[in-house]
């Protein structure tokens, strides 16, 4: 067996947050926060509006949409990234599937 041979691997469950060992209710929020703001940027360079534009869409300055762009996901609640994505068109919804 060579030293780069794989010797472990640990099946995932589809939340990235929750295998890094997150507290399942913080991995959930997490999650969901994530997928909103990958959206949101998505949504955000497909536009071709600047920083400023969206900013003014959304209500907030240019430096929170470079927030987002960055990934600072701790600086959004789940609402406001609904808000976000509300004011953008898009349509966020949330699907329930059995723990």
């Amino acid at each position: 067996m060579s030293e780069h041979s794989i010797k472990h691997v640990t099946k995932a469950d589809g939340n990235v947050f929750a295998d890094l060992g997150f507290d399942p209710i913080e991995a959930a929020s997490l999650k969901l926060r994530a997928e909103l703001a990958a959206e949101l940027n998505n949504w955000a360079a497909k536009s071709g509006k600047t920083q400023t534009a969206i900013g003014e869409i959304w209500g907030v300055t240019q430096g929170r949409v470079s927030d987002l762009k960055k990934g600072k996901l701790r600086l959004f609640s789940l609402d406001m990234l609904v808000t976000f994505a509300a004011k953008s068109g898009l349509n966020p919804a949330i699907t329930f599937k059995a723990a």
